[in-house]
C-alpha cells in the first residue's frame, strides 16, 4: 500500500498556494475587506437590519474570489470536463479542503458560506446523473453562469432525519391545459434561498408516511405564487440565509420533476455523499488549524517564567487530538479514494457507512479542538480577536446539518451488524 500524495497533486497544491498569494490575499487587503475575518468578522457579514442576511459588500467579496478563482481554472476543478471542470477526484478534493481548512480563516476557503476558490458541486453530479439533457444545459451551465442556483429544500419544521414522513404533499393537477403538480406544505432550514432561482423540492406523491418510495423532487421557481418565505432563522452563527418557507398550492409542470417521479430520495443520497466526504475533510483541516495554533501559543506564553507548553496539562489533551487527527487524515483519504475506484451510484451500498464514520467523528473533533484552542490560549482565546469562536460555532452546525451524528451513527451501526450493505448477505 501506498500512501503518498501523488506528486501531481502537490504541484497543483503548489500551484493553489501561488493563486492564493497572489490574487486572493490582495482581495483581502484592499478596501478593509480584511473585516470580514477579524474581530469585526459576525458583524461585517451580517446585516441585522435586514432579518439577519449576508451584508451584499461580504456576498460581492466571495464572488470575486471565485470569478478570478475561475478564470484561472481553478473554481470547477470538481466538475466534470465537459462542464468546464477537470474532473477532479473525491481523493484530490479531500486532501485540498484538509490543507484550505488547516490554513485558518480565509478568502481562499470560508465555509460559513460554502465558498472556496476550489468549489464543491453536489448538484452538479446531481443533475448529472438524474436530470434531463434540457435540465443538464439550464442548471449545470446556468448555475456556473450565475444564472441558475438550487436551494436544497428536504428539511421541514416537524420533520428532518425522519424526511419519509414529510408532510408536504404535491397533487397532480393540470392548469391552462398543461399537466402538472400542485405542492402545500412547509420547509425550513433552506440555506440560500436569498440568492436561489429555485428550491429542489421534495415532496410525497404516493406511497404511505415512512415509506421510502412516493416522494418526487420538483425544481420550484423562486419566486413563484403561493412559496412565501415565512421567516429567516438566527443561528448561533450569523449571517443567516436559512428561512422556513411555505407552499400554499404552488403549481409547477411535469418538466420541473428532477429524476423519476417517486425516486426523489435517491437524489437526496447522491447529494449528501460527495458533501460529507468534503465536509469531513474541511473540518479535519480546522481541527488541525486548532492544535497547531496551540502548540505554537503554548511554546511562546512563559507564566510562572517557563513555557506553557513543559506542562502535561497542556501537552496530554493535544496529544489526544493530534493522534485522533492523524487517524482520521488516514481514514477519510482512504474513504475519498475508495469512492473514486467505483460508479457513483454505487457508493451508496459500498461506502456509505465509511462516508458516514468520517463525517460524524470528523465533525465532533474539530468542536473539542476549538474549545481546547480557547482553553489553552486562556481569555484571547475565548475572545473573537482569536477564530476559534468561530471555528467552533460553525463546524458545530455540521453534527446536525450534514445529517445529525445520531442518524450517521445509525446508519453505521446498519451496515455493521448486518441489516443493510455489504454484510448482509453474512448475517442472512
Amino acid at each position: 500500500m501506498d500512501f503518498t500524495i501523488p506528486a501531481a497533486l502537490e504541484a497543483y497544491y503548489a500551484e493553489l498556494e501561488a493563486f492564493i498569494a497572489r490574487e486572493i490575499e490582495p482581495l483581502v487587503a484592499a478596501d478593509d475587506n480584511v473585516r470580514f475575518f477579524d474581530h469585526r468578522r459576525e458583524w461585517a457579514r451580517t446585516d441585522f437590519e435586514r432579518d439577519g442576511l449576508p451584508r451584499p459588500q461580504w456576498e460581492a467579496l466571495l464572488q470575486r474570489a471565485r470569478k478570478a478563482a475561475d478564470a484561472a481554472g481553478h473554481w470547477r476543478f470538481s466538475a466534470p470536463a465537459a462542464y468546464g471542470g477537470k474532473d477532479g477526484s473525491n481523493l484530490w478534493m479531500a486532501v485540498i479542503r484538509d490543507r484550505f481548512a488547516a490554513r485558518g480563516l480565509g478568502l481562499h476557503n470560508d465555509l460559513q458560506n460554502e465558498h472556496s476558490i476550489v468549489g464543491n458541486f453536489p448538484f452538479v453530479a446531481m443533475f448529472d446523473q438524474f436530470g434531463t439533457e434540457a435540465q443538464k444545459q439550464e442548471f449545470i451551465h446556468g448555475g456556473f453562469e450565475g444564472t441558475r442556483r438550487v436551494a436544497f429544500g428536504l428539511t421541514e419544521p416537524d420533520h428532518g432525519s425522519d424526511a419519509t414522513w414529510m408532510e408536504t404533499r404535491a397533487v397532480r393537477e393540470s392548469r391552462d391545459g398543461v399537466a402538472g403538480w400542485r405542492i402545500d406544505g412547509e420547509k425550513m432550514w433552506i440555506t440560500g434561498m436569498h440568492v436561489a432561482t429555485h428550491c429542489a423540492t421534495f415532496a410525497r406523491t404516493s406511497g404511505a408516511d415512512g415509506s421510502a418510495g412516493g416522494i418526487t423532487c420538483f425544481l420550484v421557481p423562486n419566486p413563484t405564487p403561493g412559496l412565501t418565505i415565512e421567516e429567516w432563522m438566527w443561528t448561533f452563527n450569523m449571517p443567516t440565509d436559512h428561512p422556513r418557507l411555505s407552499f400554499a398550492g404552488v403549481w409547477v409542470p411535469d418538466s420541473a420533476i428532477l429524476g423519476q417521479e417517486g425516486r426523489g430520495l435517491s437524489l437526496a443520497q447522491s447529494f449528501v455523499h460527495q458533501n460529507r466526504i468534503r465536509q469531513a475533510a474541511s473540518s479535519l483541516g480546522a481541527a488541525t488549524y486548532c492544535v497547531e495554533e496551540s502548540v505554537r501559543y503554548a511554546r511562546s506564553r512563559k507564566p510562572f517564567g517557563k513555557p506553557l507548553a513543559e506542562n502535561q496539562a497542556i501537552q496530554f489533551p493535544l496529544v489526544e487530538l493530534a493522534t485522533q487527527i492523524e487517524m482520521l487524515r488516514t481514514l477519510i483519504y482512504k474513504t475519498a479514494w475508495e469512492m473514486d475506484r467505483i460508479p457513483h451510484k454505487a457508493i451508496e451500498h459500498a461506502l456509505s457507512d465509511r462516508i458516514s464514520m468520517c463525517n460524524y467523528y470528523a465533525n465532533r473533533l474539530v468542536c473539542d479542538a476549538a474549545d481546547r484552542a480557547m482553553q489553552v490560549h486562556g481569555g484571547i482565546g475565548y475572545s473573537r480577536h482569536k477564530p476559534f469562536e468561530h471555528i467552533y460555532r460553525h463546524h458545530r452546525r455540521y453534527r446536525i446539518t450534514e445529517g445529525a451524528e445520531e442518524i450517521q451513527m445509525r446508519k453505521v451501526a446498519a451496515y455493521l451488524f448486518g441489516f443493510v450493505g455489504p454484510r448482509k448477505e453474512r448475517f442472512g
